[in-house]
């Protein structure tokens, strides 16, 4: 071998020596007999160096996985007997490998059995526990193998992209099942043997190769005949390690494989039965919060699994009709939450999170009895308790800078969000008046409780919104005793202050809650001053804390939106103390602003929704939407003046996207507004004709191009649907400003503005179509015919879309049958464009696009394909069109398994049958 490329194999070589490596491995895996050398390295212990045995360990691997077939008989026998040589060593060496060489090993053994152990090598596990024996070393190889090779036949969590890889999906799927079923026949009772042997051997003085073994049972049960496992011999043998310290955890994983397998209800029933009074009887069932918490989530785990096993064998006695079983199902279920429990009020999560589903499925039962038992109605109550105390933030939680351990805990509070909706199916009465008394006690004393229970008593109100659901949000009629309940906990919220308590959690909470149940308001609107004065103030828009006024601004906007005309008395007094947050802070006076931008986008939208929804008349609303929109445009106009004299471009670029901002925040106040109908009755037109105007100069701008366009573009989006016609002058110079020099990304973006003027103005924008169309296609093919580097994954991906725009730019045109644009265009460009629409039906692998052509060529055909159709037209339907519809299809890349691709297929059909209507 290459000592010197070998050298590269260390981790800690440089850059050169591991390239000359990579590019060494790659040389050996396309030579005939590279195998060779390593194979017979491996087996004469030539080599020291770990990396170099792991090296050979792949060379092999490839020779196996992708061109094992090429090999003689010969040769193959060498590979086989290379292993066992190997193998044989291992029981020798004064050292044990390490553990990546052995698992690599193990990866290699269990890719020549998958090969060989049908056809060739049908005595592979006996020829392997031959050579092991006893031996830990060996034993360890071959309990290692034994996991590879049920990687290769079960684990198979493979998504397949193509049909290719689909197909062999299948073929090895088949080939597994063989695997497996022959093993069945052939072996597995002398593994499951081999296996007690070892357990019995090694449980008291080799705890890790116990575990390894455990861990194999469990792997090997969910396929194999479970009466060889589920026995008296071994169940005993692994109730047994439950109380041995280093092996109760593994035990209980292979105990929960057990259980999880798919039997007969009654025999289930039974096996989970003779599993708990053993288990009980060992002191199991009796929880400590002291215990060693990672075997207790094993253990919770566990009992989850025999829960929810009992409560699957009801499900199919209940269905079978037999319902005397059922009964004592059912009786085995219940004996079995008082456990669970313990498990769910356990202080730690993990434990608790692994017994949920038995809970959750618990209650499911329960809500198909049509009477519920005291004990049940107890049972109800003691989940529900536990809920409430387990949705509880601990002392440790970080709320300034959330890291793993709170996002598992927000994920956790999820689990118990769905227990609770279940609680409130079986029993909403119960949940409502547990949740009343929780809410009334804390808030009594909220001064002086603990934050987290502050905080949980107001998530509770919270979440009793989604748990008893009405439609449209509407608590606060209907059910007397419900509506009673809800509007007291709200009346208690807005009054009792509790929004000044001092932790961003109970504050955050707060304002969640009273836009959750806005229809309060409706019914009590005395409050909503009070509600108005805690948004504005300190405690929430300007909160010491970043995350709570950012929140809050979202929240406000959502407040004041549901509030409609009752906002009516407080509009200006708003619309002055949200002023000083409404500023546009430009980037050199350092001040810090207490909303960012995106925050500040909620605000501007408030403000407009404030003016347009008043009751204010029209003169009075420009006024107002004039006072909020002049200070934009007149920072606008200086800030754009300073880009076009900046050198350095950091301040470039902070100037720009100031500027994008101003333009973000006016386009955002337009959102009050449905459609140029409300505009004209706010009297507003005007005031956005002049924002118009005033930004339109900024497409010029020879920098930040990017940023400016993409902010004037939107804005013109806005003013298409608010102003409809009157935007339609500015349309042709800002068009022409944004096909000056621009990308694949610009114009993908500025097409769906043309699009959008297509489809909303047809007819009337058609001089101006015409008149743009070859320069906006020029453009795109300019960029389309760009030449890009080979690898260059997103340049690719940028035409790619480039491309589906451009064909929905020109579904657009046909589709809002404005045909003549393309037809005025002169025979030399209408036969461009018509070619690339061929091109697009059938050369690229894109389906969206392949569609988008088939929907373009159909239209035409229903357009031009008649008697009086284009010159020309006629010959060219039959001498591409037709061809196209059959060639897509007939591509390689056109993959039915493809939903995508299906629809592409119908468009195609569609094109044909148009082409036989009209032809």
């Amino acid at each position: 071998m290459d000592e010197q490329a070998l050298l590269g194999l260390n981790p800690n070589a440089d850059a050169d020596f591991r390239q000359r490596a990579l590019a060494y491995f790659e040389q050996l895996k396309v030579s005939q007999d590279a195998w060779q050398v390593c194979a017979e390295a491996l087996a004469q212990s030539i080599y020291s160096d770990d990396h170099i045995k792991f090296f050979c360990f792949q060379v092999l691997e490839h020779q196996i996985k992708f061109k094992y077939s090429e090999l003689t008989e010969v040769q193959q026998q060498l590979i086989r007997e290379t292993l066992i040589t190997w193998l044989q060593a291992q029981m020798l060496n004064p050292q044990p490998e390490k553990t990546f060489i052995r698992n690599k090993a193990a990866q290699v053994f269990a890719l020549l059995f998958v090969t060989e152990y049908l056809t060739k090598w049908p005595k592979f596990f006996f020829d392997i526990l031959s050579v092991v024996d006893l031996n830990p070393r060996g034993v360890d190889m071959y309990l290692r193998i034994l996991m590879a090779v049920d990687a290769e036949l079960v684990d198979r969590d493979v998504v397949h992209t193509s049909e290719a890889s689909y197909c062999f999906a299948l073929f090895e799927a088949r080939r597994n099942t063989l695997l497996k079923d022959t093993m069945r026949e052939q072996c597995i009772p002398s593994l499951v043997e081999s296996w007690y042997q070892i357990l019995q051997n090694y449980q008291y003085n080799n705890s890790e190769l116990t575990c390894q073994c455990l861990e194999v049972v469990g792997a090997y049960v969910s396929w194999i005949d479970l009466s060889l496992i589920a026995n008296e011999r071994f169940i005993n043998m692994l109730l047994g390690h439950m109380s041995v310290e280093v092996l109760r955890e593994e035990a209980c994983d292979c105990l929960f494989e057990i259980v999880n397998k798919g039997m007969d209800p009654i025999d289930k029933t039974k096996l989970v039965e003779s599993l708990c009074q053993v288990l009980q009887s060992a002191g199991l069932f009796s929880i400590d919060q002291e215990d060693d918490v990672d075997f207790l989530a094993r253990f919770s785990k566990l009992v989850n699994g025999m829960g929810q096993a009992l409560i699957a064998s009801w499900t199919k006695l209940i269905k079978n009709g037999d319902m005397k079983s059922a009964q004592d199902t059912l009786q085995a279920i219940e004996a079995k939450v008082a456990l669970m429990l313990q498990l769910l009020i356990h202080e730690d999560d993990d434990i608790s999170s692994n017994i949920i589903g038995f809970c959750y499925d618990y209650l499911h039962i329960l809500k198909q009895l049509s009477a519920l038992s005291d004990q049940q109605k107890a049972n109800v109550e003691a989940i529900m308790l536990a809920v409430m105390k387990k949705l509880t933030y601990d002392e440790e939680y970080n709320f300034e800078n959330e890291g793993e351990d709170e996002a598992m805990f927000v994920e956790y509070r999820k689990q118990l969000k769905l227990l609770l909706d279940r609680l409130a199916q079986v029993s909403p009465e119960l949940l409502l008046a547990s949740v009343r008394r929780v809410f009334n006690t804390t808030l009594q004393n909220w001064q002086t409780t603990r934050f987290m229970e502050v905080e949980v008593a107001i998530r509770l109100l919270y979440m009793l919104a989604e748990a008893l659901p009405v439609s449209h949000g509407a608590h606060f009629s209907g059910d007397v005793t419900k509506a009673t309940a809800l509007q007291d906990m709200m009346r208690t919220l807005v009054t009792s202050g509790v929004s000044a308590y001092q932790h961003t959690s109970v504050t955050l909470e707060f304002f969640e809650t009273v836009v959750r149940y806005e229809k309060f308001f409706a019914v009590e609107p005395q409050h909503i001053p009070t509600v108005l004065m805690a948004f504005l103030d300190h405690r929430g828009l300007r909160h010491t804390s970043p995350k709570v006024r950012s929140r809050t601004a979202y929240l406000f906007s959502r407040f004041v939106k549901s509030l409609n005309k009752q906002m009516n008395p407080f509009i200006e007094d708003v619309l002055n103390r949200i002023q000083d947050l409404m500023e546009l802070s430009p980037p050199e006076n350092g001040y810090q602003a207490l909303l960012s931008s995106d925050d500040q986008l909620f605000i501007y939208e408030t403000a407009g929704v404030l003016i347009v929804n008043s009751e204010y008349s029209a003169e009075r609303k420009q006024v107002l939407m004039r006072n909020l929109l002049t200070p934009l445009m007149e920072k606008f106009k200086v800030l754009l003046e300073k880009l076009m004299m900046a050198q350095d471009e950091d301040r470039q670029m902070a100037l720009a996207d100031c500027l994008n901002h101003a333009v973000g925040f006016a386009s955002r106040t337009s959102k009050a507004f449905s459609n140029k109908q409300t505009v004209k009755q706010c009297g507003c037109s005007e005031v956005y004709l002049d924002c118009l105007q005033t930004f339109l100069p900024a497409l010029s701008c020879p920098l930040q191009k990017e940023v400016l366009r993409g902010g004037v573009r939107t804005f013109l989006h806005r003013m298409i649907i608010c102003l409809e016609e009157e935007v339609l002058p500015f349309i042709p110079s800002a068009s022409e400003h944004m096909l000056k020099d621009c990308e694949a990304k610009d114009l993908q973006e500025f097409i769906p503005l043309i699009n959008q003027i297509t489809a909303k103005f047809k007819t009337q924008v058609s001089p101006f179509l015409q008149q743009m169309f070859m320069p906006l296609l020029h453009a795109i093919f300019e960029v389309l015919l760009l030449p890009a580097e080979e690898n260059d994954q997103s340049a690719a991906l940028e035409k790619q879309m480039l491309r589906r725009s451009y064909f929905a730019f020109l579904q657009t045109v046909t589709g809002s049958g404005m045909s003549e644009v393309i037809a005025n265009q002169g025979a030399e460009n209408v036969e461009r464009v018509m070619f690339t629409v061929i091109q697009g039906a059938v050369d690229y692998p894109d389906p969206i696009a392949q569609k988008t052509c088939f929907i373009i060529l159909s239209k035409l055909v229903e357009l031009w394909g008649g008697k009086d159709g284009p010159v020309g037209f006629a010959d060219f339907v039959y001498k591409h069109i037709v061809p196209a519809c059959f060639l897509a299809p007939l591509k390689q890349t056109f993959d039915l398994a493809d939903a995508q691709t299906v629809l592409a297929l119908s468009e195609c059909a569609v094109t044909l049958k148009t082409i036989h209507l009209k032809r």
